[in-house]
Formats: C-alpha cells, sequence, structure tokens
C-alpha cells in the first residue's frame, strides 16, 4: 500500500562551502532519494518548514527546490493535503545503489578535453527567461538595452542602401579585422567620446564583447597562467579564462574598484588582469584614478597586460561618461574592449578590440584560425550608422530614457513596498540596479522562485568566487518599458513574499 502521510526524510548535510546554490543541493537530494526508492512513491514529504528547519535553510531554499522537482514532474502539490512524491516518475530507467550509473564511458567513446571539461563546467548566464506563462521576459534581464527603442526604420533603410553600395563587395571572404569604414569610424569616435588613443589599424571587429575576450585569451595566456579577475565579477570572462587554461586569481572589489594591493599579495606575477573600471561589472562602482594608476603601474612592471571591458560606459547619469583606462597607457599595457550589444543590440553580435600596436599581427592570425571575420553587411551598415552621426544622437536619447526607466523603478519598488525586503541605491550609470537583501536570504534561490512567476533577476553570489559579506539582486531595467514595469514589480513583490 502507498504511504500517505509524512516520512521522516535522511537527507545528507548541505554544504555552504560548495559552489552549487543551497536549493540545488536540497533539489539533488530530494530526487536522489527519490530515485532509489528511499522515499517511495505517492509518498507525502515533509512541509517546507519543517524541511528547513531540519535541514538550517531559509524556507525559500526548500520551496525553490520543491517548485523544480514539480516542474520536472517528481513530486506534485495536493491543494490542503500537502505534496507527495508522483505515482510516475520522470526516467524510464531509475539507477539505484544496487544498479548505479556507469561511471566509465561506454569503450571507443572519447572523453572531452581539458579544455573541453573546463567549457563545460564553467559558470555562465542563463538564457533569456521563457515561461508558457508570461512568454518571453525582459524584466528585469541584466544586460539588455531598450529593444523597444532600436531605431528599426533607420536601420532598415541604412541596410538597404549598403547593400545597394557594396553588396556583391560583402559576399566575399573579407579582412580578418573587419570591414575598413566601420574601423575607421570606431577610431574616430572614440578619441573624443572614450578618450582612447588608437587608430585604424588597432581596431579589431569581433563577435561582440564574449569573442574579443576569447581572442584575449588565445593569443596571450599559456595554460596555467595566472589571471586577476574583479570578485563578483562578469561570468562571460571568468568562463573564457577558465576554458583556456588560466587560473583565475579572484581579485574583491569595493567603493574604489578592484583592490590592486590584493592583487599584487595574491600573484604579483599574473598574466594579465581583467577589469571592468568605468562601471563596474556588477556593483557598479567606479575605479578611482589612484587605483587605475597602481595597476598600470603594475602591468609595466611585471609584463602583464590589463583587459579593460568599457561594456556599457555610455550611459552615465550624471556630468560626461568616464575617460577610459586604455587613454591613461602610456607604455601599451591596455586592452581595450568594446560592444554595440548595450548601446544598439546583442544580436547584432558586433563589437571590438583596440591593441597595441606590436600586437596586431598576432590577433589577425588568431582571427583567421577562428572566427575568420564577423558578417560583414552589418559592419557597413553600423559605420554609415555613427559617421551619418545617428549613433551619437541615439547615445544622447537613450542615456535619457534610461535615467528615466531607472528612477520609474526605483518609484515602483517604493510603492509595492519593498524598501524593507531590497535596499535599491540609486546609481549614476549602467542598465542595472544592485538590491541588497537581508544577510539570511539565499539569494539564488530567490532568483529561481521569481523565475517561477515570471520575473528574470539574477543572484549576486552567482557572480562571485568567494562569499559575500550580503546577498543581493541585480535588476536590469534597459528593456523593461512602462508599461510592463507594474506588473513585473508585483510579480517580484510575490517571489519576496515566500
Amino acid at each position: 500500500m502507498v504511504p500517505r502521510t509524512n516520512r521522516h526524510v535522511e537527507l545528507p548535510a548541505l554544504n555552504p562551502a560548495l559552489t552549487t546554490p543551497l536549493f540545488q543541493q536540497v533539489y539533488e537530494r530530494l530526487r536522489r532519494a527519490i530515485l532509489t526508492g528511499q522515499i517511495p512513491r505517492g509518498a507525502r514529504l515533509p512541509s517546507t518548514r519543517a524541511l528547513a528547519r531540519e535541514l538550517g535553510v531559509a524556507r525559500i531554499t526548500i520551496q525553490a527546490a520543491f517548485d523544480q522537482l514539480i516542474a520536472e514532474g517528481y513530486i506534485q502539490g495536493v491543494i490542503g493535503s500537502g505534496t507527495y512524491v508522483a505515482p510516475e516518475l520522470p526516467e524510464e530507467a531509475i539507477f539505484t545503489d544496487s544498479a548505479p550509473m556507469p561511471a566509465q564511458p561506454a569503450r571507443g567513446r572519447r572523453t572531452l578535453s581539458a579544455r573541453g571539461i573546463e567549457l563545460a563546467g564553467a559558470p555562465y548566464l542563463p538564457p533569456p527567461l521563457i515561461t508558457p506563462e508570461h512568454g518571453l521576459q525582459y524584466a528585469f534581464r541584466v544586460g539588455l538595452p531598450a529593444l523597444d527603442a532600436f531605431p528599426f526604420a533607420l536601420w532598415g533603410r541604412l541596410r538597404a542602401q549598403c547593400w545597394q553600395q557594396v553588396g556583391r563587395e560583402t559576399l566575399s571572404y573579407q579582412h580578418p579585422l573587419g570591414a575598413w569604414p566601420l574601423r575607421v569610424a570606431i577610431a574616430a569616435y572614440l578619441g573624443p567620446a572614450r578618450g582612447v588613443h588608437c587608430t585604424p589599424e588597432q581596431v579589431i571587429i569581433v563577435a561582440g564583447a564574449q569573442q574579443g575576450i576569447d581572442l584575449v585569451a588565445r593569443v596571450l595566456l599559456d595554460p596555467g597562467d595566472m589571471v586577476w579577475l574583479e570578485d563578483p565579477g562578469y561570468l562571460g570572462a571568468r568562463g573564457a579564462l577558465l576554458a583556456a587554461g588560466a587560473r583565475v586569481i579572484p581579485v574583491p572589489v569595493d567603493a574604489e574598484g578592484l583592490q590592486v594591493q590584493v592583487g599584487r599579495a595574491r600573484a604579483p606575477e599574473a598574466r594579465l588582469a581583467f577589469v571592468t573600471p568605468s562601471h563596474q561589472f556588477p556593483l557598479g562602482v567606479t575605479m578611482s584614478l589612484a587605483r587605475r594608476l597602481a595597476l598600470l603601474e603594475w602591468a609595466s612592471a611585471a609584463d602583464a597586460w590589463v583587459l579593460e571591458d568599457d561594456y556599457d560606459s555610455e550611459y552615465r547619469y550624471i556630468g560626461r561618461p568616464l575617460t577610459a583606462l586604455q587613454g591613461l597607457d602610456a607604455v601599451s599595457r591596455v586592452i581595450y574592449l568594446g560592444t554595440f550589444s548595450k548601446t544598439l543590440a546583442p544580436a547584432l553580435r558586433l563589437g571590438y578590440l583596440v591593441v597595441p600596436n606590436d600586437l596586431v599581427e598576432a590577433f589577425t592570425r588568431a582571427q583567421l584560425f577562428t572566427d575568420l571575420h564577423p558578417p560583414i553587411l552589418e559592419q557597413h551598415v553600423l559605420a554609415t550608422f555613427i559617421n551619418d552621426e545617428h549613433y551619437a544622437r541615439h547615445i544622447r536619447a537613450m542615456r535619457v530614457l534610461y535615467a528615466k526607466r531607472q528612477q520609474a523603478l526605483l518609484a515602483a519598488l517604493s510603492a509595492a513596498g519593498l524598501g524593507a525586503a531590497l535596499e535599491t541605491p540609486e546609481v549614476p550609470a549602467g542598465l542595472h540596479l544592485v538590491s541588497w537583501l537581508a544577510a539570511d536570504r539565499d539569494d539564488q534561490a530567490l532568483a529561481q522562485h521569481a523565475a517561477r512567476l515570471g520575473v528574470d533577476v539574477m543572484a549576486l553570489s552567482r557572480f562571485a568566487i568567494q562569499p559575500l559579506e550580503r546577498p543581493g539582486l541585480l535588476l536590469g531595467f534597459g528593456a523593461v518599458t512602462p508599461d510592463e514595469l507594474p506588473r513585473s514589480v508585483q510579480r517580484l513583490a510575490a517571489a519576496l513574499q515566500v
């Protein structure tokens, strides 16, 4: 007879020191107990409150694990009765302790390379949230610009114009560093706009910032080389560096940016430092002049490189955008990385590197053997867009739009009474806010629960290598239209109630 009463569930202890989130550990232990028959089919599980008390975690952590098990068909909730193990499990073949899954690959099957293993295990930003009930969600996706404000009609006209002018030319193989008109336009733009010193010959067009990071890692790093990485920091950089075989050295960030003295103490002979000095991701702070000079001094003395990711520096709402670190570099140790994913649209897959003159030839060869070059027609369209001053006007308009959207989000959070649950300071730049949670909240479990309600928030702890003093959520506001905002804030408020 199938048991229908609460069972005492003996689960292995959770390990907060692991990189695996606590809710995922609970999920994996419950799933294993169900699959091995430790918890029989049809058995009623303890309540989330009781299980949270037994395991010493927040109730939302258990709820997030339950939500995932329900979504995958392992358990089911009965209103007014409780939560039960499903009578039929998703697996056709259930592995138990007496019939374990094979530990070795089948004969003749090749295992992953060391690089493949690093890629498979590297942390990453999940794809945009799509739910059956709510569809594709832009609130509060980090890193998305205002797609509703993209100049569709103008871009279409310029594209048709470029196709008529250079259509046949764009069908052939092109120079691996990119379309010359775009390289000229970027070099001309970067000087007055960002204080970057370069010529068109130093500009390399890449398929977005991610390919730029990967290209730098391929050209400049050997397996085992140490790399400073801001902590918390950009997951895309961490994944690309790990996949290149680098030893990532976490360097903490404070109100002045990367703590250079900590980097010197931990890895004085590092080969590279990855930084976001104008608007640190994800904390949003700006690297002070003293820290910038200290970083350049270290790079020169250690014969190291600095990769400056200037991903959304154009969007500063108080005063002019800050000058790039590359403009201070007198000894050619900085490689500058920019992207059009934040200023126009990520699907364009267009970004650029500015490399010192003595590296141009090596990067040219690396492009030949990897991507060759991104699609050329869009490069010509973008060059025209910049040269005809459309890009500068678009940036000015978006700066005003994003300032309004940030204020609207802050007002909506306050109106929803979330001030006590989410401490959300206003920031003078960027496309997202950091909302700080109480120290006892599990931000990853909360983000998982919010996703089930149709809100795409990111847990701050996902971006950290070492434990953070306080959990938090990242709320992207760039792509959230005024019509979406109230509904999205209400869903977020519901997620925080658990």
